[in-house]
């Protein structure tokens, strides 16, 4: 027996009946505005394709999930920052300062489409670029650029009040992760030192750098900290650097991601908030 949960900013009721009779689902429930669990439905390789090509052309998010699953069961989220928890790349904001937008998030690009294998690499070819970049570029992006995705603050504050343990793991940088740890109490944040002096980037990251190895690393590490297996964790990313800490937690959730993540992934979002997460489980509804 398995549940589909289906939503959308707008999920009009010609969809929702359309989805009802396309996975033969027993009834739906309101979870939400705009989501529903559509309950006992068909949970075969046509039905998900047809389901799935359904929503991917309407706009819909969509879920098959076992029923019963509670947050509470779960013990950790572990986010990436850009373009997952937050609406930028910063390594890209901070390049439009030196006019180097263009020639950095190209690489940033191909990086997250699993075009530039190593990442480390493609990430000290873009650092290098911002030799000579002063410091207050980075308050400036902070500031007047960087935001908090939608339904960011309301799905770790639910994730708190169910006792998870919160993970910001990127391969951003330190100068970012911090203020985010604070403004968000998460436990617990890793990413990239950026070298600084003098009160300019000398274009060098310090120390090892945080790549899909690290990521993953930072999951394991941190959930045997707080006694539980790195499959009790919710993960979620969207770039090919989170596809093994995706793989490792027990859920994988690619958050408006790039196609190679959505297909390696059970469970994406990609058009609703982050919140839209919590509507995939029972004891979270409303």
């Amino acid at each position: 027996m398995t549940h589909l949960v289906v939503q959308a900013p707008e999920l009009a009721d010609a969809a929702l009946g359309h989805l009802v009779q396309l996975a033969d689902a027993r009834r739906d429930v309101e979870v939400a505005p705009h989501a529903y669990r559509l309950t006992e439905v068909k949970d075969d390789p046509d039905t998900r394709a047809a389901v799935q090509a359904y929503c991917e052309e309407n706009g819909i998010d969509w879920a098959f999930v076992p029923p019963g699953m509670r947050l509470a069961d779960w013990k950790v989220l572990a986010m990436d920052m850009d373009s997952t928890l937050i609406n930028i790349e910063c390594i890209d904001e901070i390049a439009a300062f030196a006019g180097l937008r263009l020639q950095v998030s190209a690489i940033t690009e191909a990086a997250m489409r699993g075009e530039i294998k190593d990442f480390a690499e493609s990430l000290r070819r873009r650092v290098a670029l911002l030799k000579g970049v002063p410091q207050e570029a980075l308050q400036q992006v902070y500031i007047e650029r960087l935001r908090l995705n939608p339904g960011a603050e309301r799905l770790i504050l639910t994730a708190h009040r169910f006792g998870l343990k919160t993970l910001l793991v990127s391969g951003g940088f330190t100068w970012f992760t911090r203020r985010i740890l604070q403004r968000l109490q998460l436990n617990e944040a890793h990413a990239n030192e950026l070298a600084i002096e003098d009160g300019r980037l000398t274009g060098e990251v310090l120390g090892p750098i945080v790549d899909a190895d690290g990521k993953a690393m930072h999951l394991a590490q941190f959930a045997r900290r707080h006694g539980v297996p790195a499959s009790r964790a919710i993960a979620i990313g969207d770039g090919a650097n989170d596809l093994k800490m995706l793989g490792l937690a027990g859920i994988g959730v690619a958050y408006r991601a790039k196609p190679i993540v959505r297909q390696q992934t059970t469970y994406a979002l990609n058009v609703c908030g982050l919140d839209g997460i919590l509507n995939w489980f029972e004891d979270t509804a409303g």
